[in-house]
């Protein structure tokens, strides 16, 4: 059984869980996938079936790009809900493995239920180090009930599980120095993956009406960001950037994605105007690929004060159509340092928006063979390190 806060009612679609699952069922598995409904659709729970897989859509609060406030009343109930809904739909199957992902931290009850009932192993894929995000975001403080009360369940999450999958080697040194009670050997890498795909090269010739459809202009070097826009992200420095190269006519931005923090980048655009970049709200999987292959380097924010070593999944989309990465981080993640080290893009600290504008024109002004090698590097970094039938060996082995 796999838990998440992803909606997935289908297996034909793309994204790091439907590409790990489907990876279990093409190896035979029977699978149960319990992930939520969120109350803005306006569904009841309901079940359905797509060859060996199982598909329990859970009516809840909502979770994803809602309000602190919704999202963490939903984490504190969404346990109960998914547990009632496993007992009242899917009372007669007994589980050999759990498998669930942070966020949320809140799974305990359930899992402790199915675990003691079935004897089922456990598997953590730590997507997310909760609270201690939210105090970095200063979202919430560490002398608080509030704080208290989700640290002891982040503790109680690890204890139960048999083995956390951690996403990079700087993340599972962080678990490691702040939960000395976690065993070493609970603790392996095991990082976002996806399903490879042939590249398709009748795609190029596609490239010219891509860029029509949205508007982007030809003969420049394009520069894309994918994925959530919220505080995480450190959008006043995203903002900071399109400022400074507001003037540059020999490159273009495209913001794709959705999130807290679009509305205030909507107003940034509807003030500012600028000539050299383009907001999209979030666009269908199969549209975002498309349209990141027509682009030429991929864009990685993170808010500069974070603590905890993050690790974007949106790497992945662009190391899969070869686009070198230009990182703008923190400190304490190691995603930087993983591109720069397999040579397929630069890193800069967040804060620093001189060296952001050095990264920039250095990809804008480097020499064709160079980008042609950091774009064959990206897919090699993918082909070594983030394939799923490796995420899914180590979660069988374990």
């Amino acid at each position: 059984m796999f838990l998440t806060l992803v909606k997935i009612n289908t297996l034909k679609e793309r994204g790091i869980y439907q590409d790990l699952m489907r990876e279990f069922s093409q190896h035979g598995h029977h699978l149960y996938i319990v992930s939520p409904v969120e109350r803005c659709e306006n569904q009841e729970t309901k079940v359905n079936k797509e060859g060996n897989t199982v598909f329990l859509n859970v009516k809840t609060l909502n979770i994803q790009k809602t309000n602190f406030i919704e999202k963490g009343i939903s984490t504190l109930t969404i346990d109960k809900l998914f547990l009632r809904a496993i007992k009242k739909y899917l009372p007669e199957v007994k589980f050999d493995l759990v498998i669930y992902a942070t966020p949320p931290i809140t799974f305990t009850n359930l899992i402790k239920y199915i675990k003691k009932r079935d004897q089922a192993k456990t598997y953590l894929l730590l997507k997310d180090i909760f609270p201690q995000n939210a105090v970095d975001m200063q979202l919430m403080s560490k002398k608080g009930l509030l704080y208290n009360y989700f640290r002891n369940k982040e503790k109680e999450l690890y204890l139960i599980s048999d083995k956390i999958g951690c996403m990079s080697d700087a993340n599972l040194k962080f678990v490691m120095e702040h939960n000395s009670f976690i065993p070493k050997e609970k603790l392996e890498v095991n990082p976002n993956a996806i399903e490879l795909l042939p590249l398709n090269r009748e795609i190029i010739c596609q490239y010219k009406d891509i860029h029509a459809r949205y508007g982007i202009p030809e003969n420049r070097k394009i520069f894309i960001y994918g994925g959530n826009l919220g505080k995480p992200q450190g959008i006043e420095f995203v903002i900071e950037t399109l400022k400074a190269k507001a003037e540059d006519d020999r490159l273009f931005f495209v913001i794709v994605g959705s999130g807290t923090e679009f509305g205030r980048m909507r107003k940034w655009f509807d003030n500012f105007r600028p000539k050299n970049a383009l907001l999209l709200s979030a666009i269908p999987k199969t549209d975002y690929d498309l349209l990141v292959q027509s682009c030429d380097v991929g864009l990685i924010f993170l808010h500069k004060d974070f603590t905890i070593p993050n690790y974007p999944s949106r790497l992945l989309s662009y190391l899969e159509f070869k686009l070198p990465v230009l990182t703008a981080t923190d400190s304490c993640t190691d995603i930087g340092t993983d591109v720069v080290k397999n040579n397929c893009g630069i890193a800069v600290h967040s804060a620093n928006l001189q060296e952001m504008i050095k990264a920039i024109d250095k990809f804008v002004e480097m020499d064709t063979n160079d980008f042609e090698e950091m774009r064959e590097n990206s897919r090699k970094f993918l082909e070594r390190e983030f394939l799923v039938q490796q995420s899914y060996d180590k979660i069988i082995n374990a």
